[in-house]
């Protein structure tokens, strides 16, 4: 079986490819991702991959529109090398945010992005924790979406006394994401309403549920500016709870997120690694990473040997 798979990483995480790569004991495949001096980009597959089961591992996570383009690239090099089956291995991702027309003349950037997935010559995509599980009906192939709620339950299970943990959702869309995880490790669930009586005015946050004693912990898709998780962990702690962690899946964290969250009330923030952690994130006393490696590197081989994905969810 592994002999015709074949692992192409970009350059958006190649510390999580390396760690996939040694989950299968497969080798990344010789690959070239550069610049032009003009920074356009280039790509030389450098090995055959002529009748192979190609898994192409990019996160289009910051620069964004670099790390996307270099996705389309080294697919359509793949397509044109005569690879069997070209799945995009997409840990995060991008534009999941703009997934509706939120307003009149908006886009809905994350069809687009699957549109252009798709015609680049990918058949199947596999990511983890999309925004809103819909983008998945905005492919015209297969699409696995992965969750990290298993990776999280047993993370808290070993580092944490689960009798008194209460698991909360940082805004009302997020509760169904925080009651898959409160299930799994048989905890409550409280929901923080947040609500701006008139513009420019600070929003006024409302706990629903008793959280007074207890070792709360936010649960959410992404961290981007860090100001929603700061403030709700302010809320939690005023209605009495013990202590706040975040247990977050992709960990953009731009601008000064990482500083903000540092200097912050929450005593720990737990993030997957499909965006790779910068130095800042490393660094911080507060910040920890788990791997997804192993759930893609699991799924990465069930999808070669067509087994089941969906026991994963398990």
């Amino acid at each position: 079986m592994k002999a015709d798979i074949k692992l192409v990483a970009g350059n958006s995480n190649r510390a999580l490819a390396e760690a996939i790569g040694a989950y299968l004991s497969l080798p990344l495949a010789k690959a070239q991702v550069r610049r032009f001096a003009d920074m356009e980009i280039f790509v030389e597959i450098q090995e055959n991959v002529r009748g192979q089961d190609v898994f192409i591992i990019q996160s289009t996570s910051f620069p964004t529109n670099d790390h996307l383009m270099e996705l389309l690239i080294i697919s359509d090099a793949l397509r044109r090398a005569s690879a069997k089956r070209i799945t995009a291995v997409i840990p995060y991702f991008g534009y999941a945010r703009q997934d509706r027309k939120a307003g009149p003349r908006t886009p809905i950037s994350a069809k687009l992005v699957a549109n252009l997935i798709t015609q680049s010559g990918v058949d199947r995509v596999l990511t983890v924790d999309l925004h809103a599980g819909q983008i998945q009906g905005f492919f015209d192939i297969p699409t696995d979406n992965l969750f990290a709620a298993p990776l999280m339950a047993r993370d808290i299970k070993d580092n944490m006394d689960t009798s008194n943990v209460m698991v909360v959702s940082p805004d009302v869309g997020g509760v169904v994401r925080a009651r898959a995880l409160a299930k799994r490790i048989d905890a409550p669930l409280a929901i923080v309403d947040k609500r701006r009586e008139r513009a420019g005015e600070s929003e006024v946050m409302n706990i629903i549920g008793d959280v007074s004693g207890r070792s709360c912990i936010l649960v959410d898709d992404i961290v981007d500016s860090g100001g929603t998780l700061c403030n709700a962990a302010d809320a939690l702690l005023a209605n009495g709870a013990k202590e706040v962690y975040a247990y977050i899946t992709h960990g953009v964290l731009s601008g000064g997120a990482v500083a903000r969250i540092a200097s912050s009330r929450l005593k720990e923030l737990v993030l997957t690694d499909s965006i790779q952690p910068t130095e800042a994130v490393k660094v911080a006393s507060n910040i920890r990473a788990i791997s997804v490696a192993t759930l893609l590197g699991e799924a990465i081989g069930r999808t070669a040997t067509e087994s089941s994905v969906s026991s994963l969810f398990d």
